[in-house]
């Protein structure tokens, strides 16, 4: 008995295990989404220099600034705020590192000491000081049992726990079968005030929850859509968070025709002052929001394509604070579309600097490097073999072992370069 205790508290006390093709897999993965998170930015320099950029990393150093109304870019907080109490806000648009600008008490930027005492148009809101949602509670959150999913607002750039978006079901919030999103952005429901023009828009620019509603709509459409576009006869665009009123717009087709959105009245008001064609067809001035319950937006892939970009309706965009929305660097697809870009050119110009080095080589220098390397790798591979039997292995001993694994063939060259020159 006493065995079967001591075995069931070994049992226990024992480290999860993973196999190494599942460690390196997480690594990669890891470094992908922080290459995302940091727009393929290397940190080496301060961004400052480049003006107020359309997106990149911000962080928000609580030590230096406790007031949290400062923001700082990724190089500044690997170079002057090590050690601190950091705050990472993913991405923030339109702004500008304020890194030792008068903000920070005369600590000047290690990187970038040359800076305006501040940034006038840098915008910040109570992400910088920690605090997320309506219910301004830090994430993660200590007192929470457990951490809840948040999703960021397209508008204000804040984060929302689903739970606390305006819905009175969290089924509402369109997902695939396996749980995963269907909509591209989402518009809070403090921020879908100032975009209520939205819904004068055809219903393909909003997300769905019902896999099956788009194909339904567009043979309905083939034949002429009657009493609804988008297979919500019940709640119609309510699951969306954008219902409609039936008593000033006309049903919407899939088809794209703008001016099925209008007001019958309005139709014949086609073209602004500069005489561009407007999408909507209408004066996006004259429209107002809704009195009814504010609810969020969750706009499909693509979404931001189908907006009017004529005169009236740039300038509307512009008074309002959102004209972003029509500038594609603006949207986090394509922020990441650029990180990936520059992650692919990152790992080409390593691998190609490796080949390199050995190009430079003589062929007797090759020959003796590229075999001592050979035979490391053999060595690290019979090794290895004692593993195989048991599949998986400690966290801790693959961490050992990858580093062993990266760091032979290099000693290898180094040595083998070394003695040739000595020789």
């Amino acid at each position: 008995m006493a065995g079967d205790g001591t075995d069931a508290a070994f049992e226990d006390e024992v480290e999860p295990t993973v196999t190494i093709s599942e460690y390196m897999d997480g690594i990669e993965a890891e470094e992908l989404e922080a290459d995302l998170v940091l727009g393929g930015d290397d940190g080496n320099e301060c961004t400052y220099g480049a003006g107020y950029l359309k997106r990149q990393a911000v962080f928000s150093c609580l030590t230096c600034v406790p007031d949290g109304v400062a923001g700082v870019c990724t190089a500044c907080c690997l170079a002057c705020h090590d050690g601190h109490e950091v705050v990472e806000l993913w991405t923030k648009r339109n702004f500008r590192c304020d890194c030792g600008n008068s903000k920070f008490g005369g600590h000047l930027c290690k990187l970038s000491p040359e800076k305006d005492p501040e940034n006038p148009a840098n915008s910040y809101n109570q992400n910088f000081k920690g605090s997320y949602c309506t219910c301004s509670r830090p994430y993660p959150d200590p007192e929470a049992k457990e951490q809840v999913e948040m999703i960021q607002c397209c508008i204000c750039e804040d984060w929302f726990h689903e739970d606390h978006i305006g819905l009175d079901s969290l089924e509402k919030i369109p997902r695939d079968e396996e749980g995963e999103p269907l909509y591209e952005e989402f518009i809070c429901h403090q921020c879908s005030p100032v975009c209520y023009f939205l819904k004068l828009y055809p219903d393909t620019i909003w997300a769905s929850s019902k896999q099956s509603s788009a194909s339904e709509a567009v043979t309905a459409g083939s034949n002429g859509v009657e009493g609804g576009s988008s297979g919500h006869a019940d709640t119609e665009k309510n699951e969306n968070g954008a219902p409609v009123d039936h008593q000033s717009i006309e049903n919407t087709s899939v088809e794209g025709n703008c001016t099925k959105g209008i007001a019958a009245s309005d139709k014949s008001i086609l073209v602004d002052n500069s005489g561009v064609n407007c999408k909507i067809g209408v004066d996006i001035n004259t429209t107002s929001a809704d009195s009814e319950k504010t609810m969020p937006f969750f706009m499909s892939k693509g979404w931001r394509e189908t907006l009017c970009k004529c005169g009236t309706c740039t300038n509307f965009y512009a008074q309002r604070g959102i004209a972003h929305l029509t500038d594609k660097e603006d949207s986090i697809e394509e922020y990441e579309k650029i990180a990936k870009q520059k992650r692919e050119k990152k790992l080409e110009q390593q691998e190609g600097a490796e080949a390199n080095f050995i190009n430079s080589l003589n062929h007797v220098q090759k020959i003796e490097i590229l075999s001592g390397i050979n035979d490391m790798k053999n060595e690290f591979q019979s090794f290895m073999v004692k593993f195989s039997a048991y599949l998986s292995v400690a966290h801790l001993s693959v961490s050992c072992l990858l580093f062993l694994h990266a760091l032979i063939p290099v000693a290898c060259a180094s040595m083998l370069v070394l003695s040739i020159h000595q020789n």
